[in-house]
């Protein structure tokens, strides 16, 4: 299966149509009078397409399994068309729209089990997901590509003793999301230095800032303590769910003291200087992040 523990649990939405032809009427007065002879057509075929949601993962190999939060099935009468109308939502790393489609599918078969002694002609139509919603699908992000200045905070990289690969694997990320990058820079663990490199990129109108490296708690590590004084505005949400995704894959992500906030119009984020520490706090907060640009234009949240 397909790696997704790098993504967020987000709410999941997906809606899925199939389409079931019956071939005169008096089939479908059967089913509305419930005459049917195997039983409430309606109904019986809602438990099968509820069970066809549940078992997905089971008879499709890439599927994830994953918890099914909601599921509704309705039906629509439109001549001797049945449409059946499926929702499913869950909160999880990945989207609901085959369980969607695989219900739907369930729904229709069962309906054309039942149907077929009274009807040889049924046929199933359309089978096809009208609605998805949650994950990247969900979130607003900018029309035009945002510059971003990715810097690193290293001693031992400044001096030419270690090779950056954190601040490498920073760019490489961002450019997934469409961030162009404009400024990369290596600097020392200086708190005057940190400061002095922030200002000049925010008199740049660079705006997203990244400092990779720093945020530790031995006594080199002066990110932070760089930082906090230039922000104009502290945004903790973005810091928390930094740590929070950090925790969920190593125990020592509390120990992180990663920044956010604005300093005038530009977002600055410091992050851990380990490459995977650095890597896991981008995957944490993009592209979700990139709305805060639509926010200072004047957009809704």
């Amino acid at each position: 299966m397909v790696d997704i523990t790098h993504k967020n649990n987000t709410l999941r939405n997906a809606t899925a149509q199939a389409i079931v032809r019956v071939s005169h009427k008096n089939t479908v007065q059967a089913i509305e009078q419930n005459q049917v002879p195997k039983g409430n057509v309606f109904e019986m075929s809602r438990a099968a397409g509820l069970l066809g949601i549940k078992k997905t993962p089971d008879l499709l190999p890439d599927c994830h399994p994953l918890p099914i939060e909601y599921a509704n099935i309705a039906y629509e009468m439109e001549g001797l068309d049945i449409k059946i109308i499926v929702t499913v939502k869950t909160i999880y790393k990945t989207g609901v729209e085959v369980e969607a489609m695989h219900g739907a599918s369930i729904v229709a078969l069962n309906m054309y089990d039942m149907l077929k002694p009274i009807d040889k002609g049924v046929e199933i139509h359309h089978i096809k997901l009208l609605e998805k919603t949650g994950g990247k699908s969900g979130i607003k992000t900018p029309e035009t590509p945002i510059q971003a200045a990715v810097i690193v905070c290293s001693d031992s990289i400044s001096e030419g003793k270690n090779q950056d690969k954190a601040g490498k694997a920073i760019m490489e990320l961002l450019e997934t999301h469409k961030v162009s990058i404009s400024d990369y820079e290596v600097i020392a663990d200086d708190k005057e230095l940190i400061q002095q490199t922030t200002k000049t990129l925010v008199e740049k109108e660079i705006p997203l800032i990244i400092f990779t490296g720093g945020t530790g708690l031995s006594p080199r590590d002066n990110t932070p303590e760089a930082l906090e004084p230039l922000l104009d505005k502290h945004i903790p949400g973005i810091e928390e769910a930094i740590r929070s995704y950090g925790q969920n894959r190593t125990q020592f992500a509390m120990l992180s003291r990663s920044v956010v906030g604005l300093v005038g119009n530009s977002l600055v984020i410091a992050v851990p200087g380990s490459t995977k520490g650095a890597k896991e706090s981008i995957q944490a907060i993009f592209p979700a992040v990139l709305h805060l640009f639509e926010i200072l234009k004047g957009a809704k949240h």
